[in-house]
């Protein structure tokens, strides 16, 4: 059996570690050429060294516009086309009450959860429409579908990542562009304590006792969901909120 997305170029965002890490290794996996982008520079030369030739690594912070350009140019530097955009990077204020969070970390919240989609939509779009569809995957929460008390405006913005998705889904399925996110339960990346408020024994215990599985979500549980996303075995599905929770959103 061929790789399932071989001769496929795709763009990661915030593929430095955690969900964008996995995601972008599992791509290469299956045939995939990869552009790493994250914030962290030494993050993304690392994550494509250990991905070898299939993978380049781009410094980009995706709330502006020349940075996602370079994203852009790189994937048509390595694979001559863009196939796959995975909006993955995500910012998030520390849990607490939403009346403390500050203008600086609100804003920046949205910037990158929702701002970004739009800068990259803006110029993606065209280069996959031309090159006759594609897939946009954006990493959304559970948050967005069952928020939480003390994370309220980064429930607002993956509510948003959502709804936009939806509509995205509609607007382009004339040109072939499917366009899905994937809604993660808390995982273990370095984010994880900000949702918690505190990385404790007991804060874990607490949040594992709210997932039906019993466990928190992998890079590789969220990797492989946007891999199938992202492959032909997916060509119907498009419009979707994926539920990779372990059982939280039911």
């Amino acid at each position: 059996m061929s790789p399932r997305l071989e001769g496929k170029c795709a763009i990661v965002t915030g593929a430095g570690s955690g969900f964008g890490e996995g995601i972008a290794k599992r791509f290469a996996e299956e045939g995939a050429s990869v552009v790493v982008a994250d914030l962290n520079s030494e993050a993304a030369r690392r994550v494509a060294a250990e991905i070898g030739e299939n993978a380049v690594a781009l410094a980009a912070d995706v709330a502006l516009e020349k940075d996602v350009a370079a994203m852009m140019e790189a994937a048509l530097a390595i694979g001559g086309k863009l196939d796959i955009l995975v909006n993955n990077a995500g910012y998030t204020h520390r849990n607490q009450s939403l009346l403390e969070v500050d203008e600086e970390a609100f804003d920046r919240i949205f910037q990158v959860n929702a701002k970004a989609i739009y800068l990259a939509t803006l110029q993606a779009v065209p280069l996959m429409a031309k090159n006759g569809g594609g897939s946009i995957i954006t990493t959304a929460s559970t948050a967005g579908l069952r928020p939480r008390p003390g994370l309220t405006w980064y429930n607002a913005s993956k509510g948003w990542a959502i709804t936009a998705t939806k509509s995205m889904a509609v607007e382009l399925a004339p040109d072939n562009i499917r366009v899905n996110a994937l809604c993660p339960v808390a995982g273990e990346t370095g984010m994880l304590g900000l949702f918690m408020g505190e990385d404790t024994p007991e804060k874990r215990a607490q949040f594992r006792n709210s997932i039906p599985l019993g466990r928190l979500s992998t890079p590789l549980d969220i990797a492989n969901a946007a891999l199938w996303l992202a492959s032909d075995e997916a060509a119907f599905i498009t419009g979707v909120a994926l539920e990779v929770d372990g059982g939280r959103c039911v």
